[in-house]
């Protein structure tokens, strides 16, 4: 039985390919390091933000009958008002968390749009964006546009 081409392959020599190996886990390593303190604030805000969305399920506003109209109309503002904002926690929550499984899959800090590094203060001030100042500016500017 003869080999094809592909059994002819070279492999690298074991120092080589321990050297490679050895980079990819330095680099590993310092990006977790590097993004350690924005993953506990990340992990953080969203504990709080379950913790409270927890509570404000035991405790509910129940809708109550007011006699006065002026009342009620305000009491159904404020649910909604309220019900605005538990929306945007849950989109944020869920924005944290793609954020750690883009930490966990090692391509956190990478514009989604021109895949350069996103500089570490976007990244502190903005810790769920995607897109580097750059392009989040080319984007707006795009949005503008279309209104």
């Amino acid at each position: 039985m003869k080999a094809g081409p592909s059994a002819k392959r070279i492999s690298p020599t074991p120092s080589v390919a321990q050297s490679v190996t050895a980079k990819r886990r330095a680099k590993t390593s310092s990006q977790g390091k590097k993004y350690a303190a924005i993953r506990r604030d990340l992990e953080r805000q969203r504990k709080a933000m379950l913790e409270e969305a927890v509570e404000g399920l035991s405790n509910p506003n129940g809708q109550a009958a007011f006699p006065d109209v002026s009342d009620q109309a305000s009491a159904e503002a404020e649910q909604n008002f309220s019900m605005r904002i538990r929306e945007r926690e849950q989109r944020l929550i869920k924005k944290i968390d793609e954020a750690l499984d883009r930490m966990d899959q090692k391509t956190y800090g990478v514009c989604e749009r021109c895949e350069e590094e996103i500089p570490y203060p976007r990244l502190k001030a903005r810790p769920v964006t995607t897109l580097c100042i750059n392009c989040k500016t080319l984007e707006e500017q795009e949005e503008k546009v279309r209104r």
